[in-house]
């Protein structure tokens, strides 16, 4: 009886065993990644859930979970520590990561590597009517609010008073201002000029405009060239004539972009079958939010300002796309 009895037990476990087989290696040849976005209230988030959401329905075997997080810096220290597969963070804080400069001085983050631009993050110069400002050379000597301490709106100002040959000693006074004190102040007439690094059309540069009070200053072509030889992450662009009140016509900027990470050790056939079906299902990529309307293939690689994943070198190669 005793043997009956342990012999059913074994053909029980045997049985068990090749039943759970082809599940054991459906789960040993499951691929899943992790992408790190950011606030669930902006852009990063939902763009990131569209992408899920593509390759759930159109890459068989693949998964994507979105988590969020705090955004940009965050993001390139979650790819850097391999707690993330892949992240949506601005390309200039890419370029500092890649080459160890400003946050990430003397840490430079070089398993993290590109796979394509989002969209633009423009830098919006707004000055009051009043300040007779016209340039970004005008500012000098006057009161202007630079954005807060260490964010990259401050490193954007930064930089384009350099393309204009000025610095922040150069500034009448300097304000560290988020930007809504920065839209308040300059309504009030208590600082004459103010950078704002925000999407087109976003509600505190429409606020400010509304008064009357304020115009804006255009970052022009030559400016925007000087910027780029020394920064490769910012694209020119244009701000569309009528986005805001009194704005009759275009207003060149520039402007910093969202981009795709991930790391540098993932496969490269994961990485090219990653990005080959976003590129094939964009549309169900614009439904997830209206910034990812700025992404197409011929977008693709603007403002890149670190080495591609040799997966998307692949893509990109088969499409005719260079940097």
């Amino acid at each position: 009886m005793r043997r009956r009895v342990g012999f059913g037990i074994v053909v029980g476990i045997l049985v068990a065993l090749v039943l759970a087989t082809p599940v054991l290696i459906e789960a040993q040849t499951r691929k899943l990644l992790t992408i790190a976005s950011g606030w669930v209230v902006g852009a990063y988030y939902p763009i990131a859930g569209g992408m899920s959401r593509i390759v759930h329905t159109k890459l068989p075997g693949v998964r994507v979970t979105v988590e969020s997080s705090g955004a940009s810096v965050a993001n390139a220290k979650l790819v850097a520590a391999g707690d993330a597969d892949l992240a949506i963070l601005q390309n200039d804080i890419a370029f500092y990561a890649w080459n160890g400069q400003l946050m990430f001085k003397d840490q430079p983050i070089r398993n993290m590597v590109g796979i394509f631009t989002l969209h633009p993050e423009p830098v919006q110069v707004l000055a009051t009517a009043a300040s007779g400002i016209k340039s970004v050379k005008d500012m000098k000597g006057k009161r202007v609010s630079i954005g807060p301490l260490g964010s990259g709106t401050e490193v954007n100002s930064i930089q384009i008073l350099e393309a204009n040959g000025l610095r922040l000693e150069d500034l009448g006074r300097i304000e560290r201002l988020d930007a809504g004190g920065a839209s308040e102040q300059i309504k009030d007439g208590r600082i004459d000029a103010a950078v704002f690094t925000t999407g087109i059309g976003a509600a505190v540069i429409v606020d400010t405009l509304l008064t009357g009070k304020a115009v804006m200053v255009p970052v022009t072509k030559a400016e925007a060239e000087t910027l780029q030889k020394k920064y490769p992450f910012y694209v020119s662009i244009m701000i569309p004539a009528g986005t805001y009140r009194g704005q009759d016509r275009e207003v060149p900027t520039v402007s910093v972009k969202a981009m795709m990470v991930g790391r540098s050790d993932l496969a490269e056939d994961l990485v090219y079958s990653f990005t080959k079906v976003i590129f094939e299902n964009l549309d169900t990529l614009y439904g997830a939010h209206a910034a990812a309307k700025a992404l197409t293939l011929q977008t693709a690689l603007q403002g890149m300002p670190i080495p591609l994943h040799p997966g998307a070198t692949k893509f990109y190669k088969e499409k005719g796309i260079s940097k």
